[in-house]
């Protein structure tokens, strides 16, 4: 059995290296509204989204604070490969779905992206710095509504390299009940 949405979740892989083209307001306009057509918990419809160009010194911000975490000399490559556009997922404090729906949201923005040609990384590697002291800092930098919290990030461009979608072992990983 094939069909298109079948088949763009089969073809897709996380992107680590974009070129400078940026998006076109088409193609971010349908990336968003993949993302705000995604179900919510109650229908709740919590999740914001902040976009961010590729440009925009508080990435290296949010990458020098991610390494001083983690220990982490820095790098050539940042936490989002210079891609061009990021798009940062955040919901309600205290709303018990909001973990999830931003996860549903995120997967529905990276098959729309997908299927356009795009290329795209999920990014939760960032979290901690999210989370922690300067948390007031970059949820002001990236117009995070107070009472909510960052969950997920998506970074979204024009791909330059190739790379396998993952394998995956259907009998390890299903269990039929």
């Amino acid at each position: 059995m094939s069909n298109q949405v079948l088949e763009t979740m089969k073809q897709r892989s996380s992107a680590r290296a974009y070129s400078a083209e940026k998006l076109t307001k088409e193609e971010l306009d349908s990336i968003l509204e993949a993302g705000l057509q995604a179900p919510t918990g109650m229908n709740r419809q919590e999740i914001r989204f902040s976009v961010v160009g590729g440009d925009n010194p508080i990435l290296d911000e949010l990458d020098d604070e991610k390494r001083r975490l983690r220990g982490q000399e820095k790098q050539p490559n940042n936490f989002y490969y210079g891609a061009p556009t990021l798009i940062f997922l955040s919901a309600e404090d205290e709303f018990k779905w909001s973990r999830v729906d931003a996860g549903i949201a995120v997967q529905n923005m990276v098959l729309a992206a997908e299927s356009l040609g795009l290329g795209t990384l999920i990014i939760g590697c960032v979290y901690d710095a999210l989370h922690g002291e300067k948390k007031e800092y970059f949820s002001q930098a990236l117009q995070i509504p107070e009472g909510y919290s960052f969950q997920i990030a998506l970074a979204v461009g024009h791909k330059t390299d190739e790379k396998s979608p993952h394998e995956y072992d259907f009998g390890k990983q299903v269990t039929m009940i």
